[in-house]
């Protein structure tokens, strides 16, 4: 409990810090990109920093195949790759932005 009070100190003396820091992490998560691939590159998917589509690229050979069931497998796949490259990233941006604190516990203590 302790511990929580002096994480909660900290989060306090450093709020103003902190906000900056989130308002330019925002900033640079809206503009970012991250692609995730599947088959080889066959398929490649594009989302934002909040993890939203924005681009699928296909290559023609892929879809002329015809085997549908199997790109819709690689779409799934490369989405999943490009949404989980966007959430690790979304996490080094909270630890940069927070100073490394760890606002998780913080939000257990508040009961949220």
């Amino acid at each position: 409990m302790l511990g929580n009070l002096g994480q909660l100190a900290n989060l306090l003396k450093n709020a103003g810090q902190i906000k900056e820091n989130m308002k330019g992490m925002q900033e640079r998560l809206a503009v970012a990109r991250y692609v995730g691939e599947a088959g080889g590159g066959q398929v490649r998917a594009t989302v934002d920093g909040k993890g939203e589509m924005v681009e699928i690229k296909l290559e023609p050979a892929t879809v002329q195949g015809g085997d549908v069931e199997m790109l819709e497998d690689l779409i799934c796949a490369a989405v999943r790759e490009a949404v989980s490259n966007s959430r690790e990233a979304v996490q080094q941006e909270m630890q940069t932005a927070t100073g490394g604190m760890d606002l998780g516990g913080m939000m257990d203590m508040l009961g949220k």
